[in-house]
């Protein structure tokens, strides 16, 4: 099973492969960003899908008017939670002003993966626990960046504008996203046209923008203002976690040495130690973590990560359940609980994994690893009807129509005509090319 939580380290960037990460804590994180500059914006939060990118990039862009990306070396570049914000702002901006990346209207509703992998070309997996890479989807078309989202100057511009009205409506100073403009603009006469950093490839710079964002500094209630407290120590997790996860454990142990005893240092070192299979070490520093705050839900589902990905099912369980009755609302966490109960040869616990799939489907309905892991659950349950609609929206959500086709068309024989299920393997099979 892909996609409950980062587990391994994905695929390098490259033509064949990008890795979108599931992550409850960092979801979490980026949505307390999110929310308050969208609702400032006037913009529906709960319509908008935010998706992380596994990718070194200083890169974000919006697309089909509801699908906000962000990669992950735009979180990485600073423990400092203006900066992100501050591009969220400005994509948000995009939001609001139409300025939307569209895709031909068979993709207007797609799932992250159909989308982010024609837009850019590439195939796309989710990088998570378990089978890691396995949900690999090549779709890509080959259109790239290029012809899809450049934004004009003048878009940005009124991008720029609408997101400096928005973080000075919720109190948040612009200083990060213009330190990140000023990084870029560094780097863009060297590059120019051909720029190799997505960023500048997707929204071209200029002076006029920066002495823009640098009038509106000089004005602002809120420059020099420190970043929340909360959400700055949130985002040097976050950049932890990442480390801990993406890069080299070598190079995460020379950002966090030994010595260092911040919970962010400490976090990414037992992420290190276990990627490791250091187990001892990586366990010792989870439960310590565990014993400074031990009603932190990611943290407890690090630990039933950790037990359940070195094959202690059983032991993982509880820390799966402590995190979901933590944080019952995040789908992630009880999916994971239901990857793990369905390890068992027990039918009472594939009844429980199917309940909280079941939870995790009404807060989240569109992600193809929930419906591969129903699909699992009603089959093993003696369902077959009911995991064949399952498995026929996890291929249609992940871009597969033949296959999204044949499970639904198999699924209409054994389900009561006009039934709810009856009626999405239906649609199902009309949106996949049949009927």
């Amino acid at each position: 099973m892909a996609g409950i939580a980062l587990a391994a380290p994905p695929p390098a960037r490259s033509a064949e492969g990008m890795s979108l990460i599931r992550d409850a804590e960092i979801e979490d994180t980026i949505h307390l960003y999110a929310t308050p500059l969208f609702e400032a914006a006037g913009l529906d939060a709960d319509s908008i899908e935010i998706h992380l990118v596994a990718d070194d990039s200083l890169n974000a862009f919006v697309a089909n008017g509801r699908h906000l990306f962000l990669f992950s070396g735009l979180l990485m570049e600073s423990e400092d939670p203006g900066l992100a914000i501050g591009v969220i702002a400005h994509e948000t901006g995009h939001l609001a002003a139409g300025h939307l990346v569209r895709v031909r209207a068979a993709h207007e509703d797609a799932s992250a993966m159909v989308l982010l992998s024609t837009l850019l070309g590439v195939a796309v997996g989710v990088a998570g626990g378990g089978d890691a890479g396995a949900a690999i989807v090549a779709v890509g078309s080959q259109l790239g960046p290029r012809g899809f989202f450049r934004f004009s100057r003048a878009q940005e511009s009124v991008a720029d504008q609408a997101a400096l009205r928005y973080l000075e409506a919720i109190g948040q100073s612009a200083e990060g996203f213009a330190a990140l403009l000023q990084t870029l603009a560094q780097s863009e006469p060297q590059f120019g046209a051909s720029s190799e950093i997505p960023y500048l490839l997707t929204h071209p710079l200029s002076r006029e923008r920066l002495h823009a964002i640098e009038a509106h500094l000089a004005r602002s209630r809120f420059t020099g203002k420190a970043a929340d407290a909360d959400l700055a120590e949130r985002q040097r997790r976050v950049v932890a976690k990442l480390y801990g996860f993406l890069a080299p454990p070598r190079a995460t142990y020379l950002r966090y040495p030994e010595g260092d005893d911040a919970i962010p240092a400490r976090y990414a070192r037992a992420i290190a130690a276990f990627r490791e299979r250091r187990m001892d070490e990586a366990l010792a520093l989870i439960d310590a973590l565990l014993a400074t705050e031990p009603a932190n839900p990611y943290f407890h589902e690090l630990r039933g990560q950790m037990l359940y990905e070195t094959g202690q099912v059983a032991a993982a369980l509880p820390s799966y359940r402590r995190a979901v009755a933590l944080l019952p609302a995040q789908p992630l966490l009880r999916a994971a609980l239901a990857q793990a109960l369905l390890q068992l040869d027990e039918a009472h616990a594939w009844r429980e994994a199917l309940g909280h799939l079941e939870a995790a489907r009404r807060h989240e309905d569109d992600d193809p690893a929930t419906w591969n892991l129903l699909g699992e659950a009603h089959g093993k349950l003696g369902e077959a009807a009911l995991s064949d609609v399952a498995r026929a929206e996890m291929h249609y959500l992940r871009g597969e129509a033949a296959a999204a086709r044949r499970f639904a068309e198999r699924a209409l024989k054994g389900l009561e005509r006009g039934s709810p299920e009856w009626l999405r393997a239906d649609d199902i099979v009309a949106a996949s090319g049949g009927g």
